[in-house]
């Protein structure tokens, strides 16, 4: 099967790293968690939201849960940044090669830090975006850590 290229190098990434996982395409789209979580079938908290900060001028990557907001005061204090803020469309682009609502956490691009919320660490699986809008991978969430370099800080309060 050929997947577009973005997904092909989240896929690669898998293949790899000898990664047990499964790409799925949802024609329908998954443009918010709640809809991701509906498609694949499991727990809105089980969709990992990639989302990007600017953190003094470096980029962030915050995993965080589907059933959570990324609180930006907490991403700051994990990495001792005073100037935080979302990242806008061209930014998401340049730090990891995906376009917003297709996020991937990884490969990586530009990220000088990944941080993950530790509540994925009670599933067995979570799903993330692979590359475009319309694509949603499965894996452990310790293999989401091993692959994405993050570290474990509490990220979010309750959406």
């Amino acid at each position: 099967m050929s997947w577009p290229e973005p997904v092909e190098r989240v896929s690669t990434v898998l293949r790899a790293a000898g990664v047990e996982s499964r790409i799925e395409e949802f024609e329908e789209g998954t443009p918010t968690a709640r809809d991701a979580a509906r498609a694949v079938g499991c727990e809105l908290a089980q969709i990992v939201k990639s989302i990007v900060f600017v953190c003094d001028g470096v980029y962030v990557l915050a995993l965080v849960p589907g059933d959570r907001r990324a609180d930006e005061r907490l991403v700051a204090a994990a990495i001792g940044a005073v100037d935080v803020r979302a990242a806008r469309g061209g930014e998401v682009v340049e730090a990891t090669g995906f376009e917003a609502g297709g996020v991937a956490p990884f490969p990586q691009r530009s990220i000088s830090r990944t941080l993950i919320d530790p509540s994925f660490l009670q599933y067995t699986v979570v799903w993330i975006g692979a590359g475009s809008p319309t694509h949603m991978a499965s894996l452990d969430p310790v293999q989401l850590v091993r692959l994405s370099g993050a570290a474990t800080v509490e990220l979010g309060d309750a959406g």
